[in-house]
């Protein structure tokens, strides 16, 4: 499922139905999506080519920062509040920040090549515009939700 049209800030109109997402659960949200792809890899591309040496150490923080992004995003979908959500894909925001300085550290001490630095830089970017993308409709999405509210008297 396509959630923003060609990574705009609009949404994909066949996907809103009356002002909603139809979402099954956190697996079809493209931000989880980018954020899996990063994962996927670092792990299948990036540990690989850390030395033993630094495999435990370099290696074991950057897979754990990148598995973060994506349990955050699933954590925050799972509050079922547009707040809690927003909150754990902030967090999810952060991860990917950290994945992208433990690139930058791996490219900076000659463990990976300018190839797989720049991969992973634009996964994480693609990673970074998604969720600002869904973190901007939670935003959007509480506002409406809060204008729906009748007024206290």
């Amino acid at each position: 499922m396509q959630f923003y049209r060609n990574d705009t800030d609009e949404p994909d109109p066949q996907v809103v139905a009356e002002g909603e997402f139809a979402l099954r659960n956190f697996q079809d949200l493209d931000c989880w999506k980018a954020c899996r792809e990063l994962r996927l890899f670092v792990a299948r591309k990036i540990v690989p080519e850390i030395p033993n040496d630094e495999r435990y150490r370099l290696g074991d923080q950057i897979l754990r920062a990148a598995r973060s992004a994506t349990a955050n995003i699933a954590e925050g979908h799972g509050r079922f509040h547009y707040l809690d959500n927003a909150k754990f894909c902030r967090n999810a925001r952060g991860s990917c920040a950290e994945v992208l300085d433990h690139l930058i550290t791996a490219f900076d001490e000659g463990l990976i090549n300018d190839d797989l630095y720049s991969e992973g830089q634009k996964l994480v970017e693609r990673a970074l515009k998604v969720l600002n993308g869904y973190i901007r409709y939670l935003r959007q999405a509480r506002t409406r939700t809060d204008e729906k509210r009748p007024a206290h008297e």
